[in-house]
């Protein structure tokens, strides 16, 4: 990871405390680089084991915290994400909370549709992550930030 600056996230959004009854434990981690997004599909990934996620889960639940660390770096400037262990009686999951204190999205429902894209790629972020986990909840204010919440559970 980067070195531990100040990375704290100004943009409040109740999302942060999504799941808090659920949740049994909490890491913060920034997105400033590439390197930051590595570490952070290292921590997912042995989340994702700890809970006995099956592999196309795990994978799921990876490919979608990367593209959405990417998005907070590349479209909020920077950001961080909050890493939760989640338990449901017997269910048990991972959540997590992507929070940034970029331009925010001017038009939620166009950047979840495929296809759609500012930064040149293929239009598949927002949408497909959507697809590859059990909840998706975007809070997005223009000129304020972007935070995304998103949990996968064990089948």
């Amino acid at each position: 990871m980067s070195a531990a600056l100040n990375t704290a996230v100004a943009f409040d959004t109740a999302l942060l405390e999504r799941n808090s009854r659920l949740r049994t434990s909490r890491s913060t981690l920034p997105l400033r680089s590439d390197e930051d997004v590595v570490g952070l599909r290292r921590h997912v990934r042995e989340r994702a084991v700890a809970i006995a996620l099956s592999l196309v889960d795990q994978t799921k639940l990876v490919t979608a915290a990367s593209e959405l660390a990417r998005n907070t770096i590349k479209y909020g400037g920077s950001g961080e994400v909050h890493l939760d262990a989640l338990e449901d009686g017997f269910k048990r999951g991972v959540g997590l909370i992507f929070v940034d204190n970029g331009p925010g999205i001017a038009d939620l429902e166009m950047a979840l549709r495929d296809g759609y894209t500012t930064g040149g790629g293929l239009g598949l972020g927002l949408g497909g992550s959507k697809r590859l986990v059990d909840e998706f909840e975007i809070d997005t204010r223009p000129g304020e930030g972007t935070a995304v919440s998103i949990v996968k559970w064990k089948r």
